[in-house]
């Protein structure tokens, strides 16, 4: 089997969806096509700072994350934020999470990161064993301020 981890491309959309749709659904947030259009074309736009890659296994599209460069003002440098990361259910095991984040950390160096941040809500034990195995956790707390 092979897998490659590229940058998202235009005519991903197709597979991306149904992946992206899974990950809202998993941390059940509403979503709708609109909206994953939205983020989707943000990935393939310049002047965004979201990037995308996917996990391409025998030419089929089994994986997706979602990054962007943000200010570490303490330590006045820029860092990598992954914002979502999700591998098709049916190709779990496969240590295509391991390979993303592989190249995540290829990307890092490539742009001198020193830190790659990503959150995950406790429930998610099995992501939490890969993240446990290749990052610290953080003894910071996440708060949310909701303006609505």
């Amino acid at each position: 089997m092979t897998l490659t981890i590229r940058p998202v491309e235009a005519e991903d959309y197709d597979a991306w969806d149904p992946l992206y749709k899974g990950y809202c659904d998993f941390y059940a947030v509403p979503t709708s096509v609109e909206k994953r259009r939205v983020v989707f074309d943000w990935l393939l736009d310049d002047t965004q700072v979201l990037e995308g890659l996917v996990a391409e296994r025998d030419g089929r599209v089994v994986a997706l994350a979602h990054f962007r460069e943000m200010p570490r003002p303490l330590h006045g440098a820029m860092m990598g934020f992954l914002d979502d990361l999700f591998v098709d259910p049916d190709a779990r095991g496969g240590k295509i999470g391991d390979a993303m984040f592989d190249r995540l950390a290829d990307i890092c160096r490539e742009r001198d990161w020193a830190v790659m941040r990503w959150l995950t809500q406790d429930h998610n034990y099995r992501a939490r064993t890969i993240y446990d195995r290749i990052g610290q956790k953080s003894l910071l707390n996440l708060y949310e301020m909701n303006v609505d």
